[in-house]
């Protein structure tokens, strides 16, 4: 039972190691620079890189906000991929967004010009293509932010979702010559407001407490 425990302390220690190196060098650091930065010697710097003793979790979490990446990124075995900074990641992850998001608008653009060619007796109403962007753009949002867990975000683009959605209906029904009264629907919003904040404000908030 030792034994085994004292295998998989060397094999944390070289996956730790491992990872130290990559980073260092992907930060273009000695290993004396990352020494001074961390007031150890490059000793222990190149110890820990070789898998002979590991550093302790006071360093680990110094190693961690030094190359911005987490404390998971630095423990884990990235053998078959490379470790991506925070920083670089939330980049990446904002460019696709806007990528994603540009692509609604282009759709809209290419409808307003092909119904403008092909059905010019609209096209006065044509600029409702450009209104509708928004609510698409907003889902497109609402997806990438649910699936890496940006709460925040999430609250935002479903708001941004509930009230545009409801502006396209109004003023499609108004530019169709349905005027009477059409004010009323924006109180479907309110409830759907108040929803969105309970669910992912309060009761995600009181959620993560219990845990």
């Amino acid at each position: 039972m030792e034994e085994e425990k004292s295998v998989q302390t060397d094999d944390l220690a070289v996956t730790v190691g491992k990872n130290i190196m990559r980073l260092r060098r992907m930060a273009n650091m000695t290993q004396l620079d990352l020494a001074e930065k961390l007031n150890y010697s490059d000793k222990s710097i190149s110890k820990w890189e070789q898998g002979n003793g590991m550093p302790d979790v006071r360093i680990l979490v110094r190693l961690a906000d030094l190359f911005n990446v987490s404390l998971d990124d630095l423990v884990r075995d990235h053998s078959e991929k490379q470790i991506v900074p925070k920083k670089t990641k939330l980049i990446r992850r904002i460019i696709i967004i806007a990528c994603s998001v540009g692509l609604c608008w282009l759709v809209a653009t290419v409808l307003y010009v092909l119904l403008g060619i092909f059905v010019p007796v609209i096209q006065k109403d044509l600029w409702l293509a450009f209104l509708y962007a928004v609510p698409f753009s907003s889902i497109v949002v609402l997806v990438f932010s649910s699936i890496w867990n940006y709460r925040a975000t999430r609250v935002v683009s479903l708001s941004v979702l509930i009230w545009t959605l409801l502006a396209c209906v109004y003023l499609t029904a108004f530019v169709c010559g349905y005027r009477e009264n059409m004010w009323l629907i924006f109180l479907i919003g309110v409830p759907l407001q108040v929803l969105t904040l309970f669910f992912f404000v309060w009761w995600k908030g009181a959620k993560i407490s219990k845990e």
